[in-house]
């Protein structure tokens, strides 16, 4: 498939919840989770063959690439480690087991190799009953962020001394000084500001320029921002849910879009065939490559 400026469906995968995408570079491939579902996605664009499907036995809300081989994930109630191979998922470290209705959900590995991954209330109404968390290997877990509703859009500014985060509800994103040497994060000082765009932040992405690329939940598009926190651009989409963003691609100049058709009506889901797809495009910038738990 030839990619452009635009966004078109690169795979026909109808999930739920798509979320946590990830290239690998090393193999050319992405993995991605399709957390309602228990699954595990793994595909490369240049195979035409089905992706590879692994199924759990708890929901992955988020994914990060090893060093050596495997998959972290970020479980319901802990962090996991996946055997490829097999398909073996292996127990690490509890997370909020005592707290009910919450489970992990966005994710990522900091530039220092540690696996950091925020969790979510899903009741109703949803509560600041979560936390963000950061697995350094075995069942070595400690907090980073108390009282968080639904996190998000975790990622880090080129350099690796600031960490973006948002509590989705808030409507804003967050940017916060980060340790790298201790993993801590400091104070967060506001980098932008949703309450007048139509939707929420979700999954974010940050460029080889320091721009940050933001999932809109509910607004149907992708906006960059500015490292000063200004929109950049808007890159509209055919779905009103899109979860999450990678680069990749030989060049890591593609950028990949995951999506739900979950939360929607039956009739906003007729009007919307495509959610849940894997969409890509172009933007004429390249991005990171992704950084590799050190477990």
């Amino acid at each position: 498939m030839q990619l452009t400026d635009l966004p078109q469906v690169l795979l026909n995968c109808q999930n739920v919840l798509g979320e946590s995408i990830l290239w690998d570079d090393r193999t050319e491939q992405l993995w991605w989770t399709n957390i309602h579902a228990r699954e595990l996605w793994c595909w490369s664009p240049d195979d035409a063959s089905s992706p590879r499907i692994y199924h759990t036995e708890h929901r992955v809300g988020a994914i990060g690439l090893c060093e050596g081989t495997g998959l972290a994930l970020a479980l319901e109630k802990g962090f996991g480690l996946l055997d490829p191979e097999s398909g073996e998922v292996e127990w690490c470290a509890d997370v909020e087991s005592d707290i009910p209705h919450t489970r992990l959900n966005d994710g990522r590995v900091d530039p220092a190799g540690r696996f950091l991954s925020g969790g979510m209330h899903e009741g109703s109404p949803q509560l600041p009953k979560s936390a963000l968390w950061r697995w350094e290997g075995s069942n070595l877990v400690s907090m980073c962020i108390p009282h968080i509703s639904c996190a998000n859009s975790l990622c880090w500014s080129p350099d690796g001394h600031t960490m973006y985060f948002a509590d989705m509800p808030e409507g804003t994103i967050k940017a916060y000084p980060y340790n790298l040497t201790t993993g801590e994060v400091g104070e967060a000082r506001l980098f932008a500001d949703l309450s007048e765009q139509p939707g929420l932040a979700d999954g974010s992405v940050v460029d080889e320029e320091g721009y940050l690329w933001n999932a809109q939940w509910g607004g149907a598009r992708i906006v960059r921002y500015s490292p000063d926190g200004a929109i950049d651009r808007i890159v509209s989409l055919p779905v009103d849910n899109p979860t999450c963003l990678t680069f990749g691609g030989k060049n890591h100049d593609v950028l990949f879009v995951t999506t739900a058709w979950w939360g929607l009506t039956d009739e906003q889901r007729h009007h919307q065939p495509l959610a849940g797809n894997l969409f890509a495009f172009k933007p004429g910038v390249r991005g990171q490559r992704e950084h590799r738990f050190n477990r």
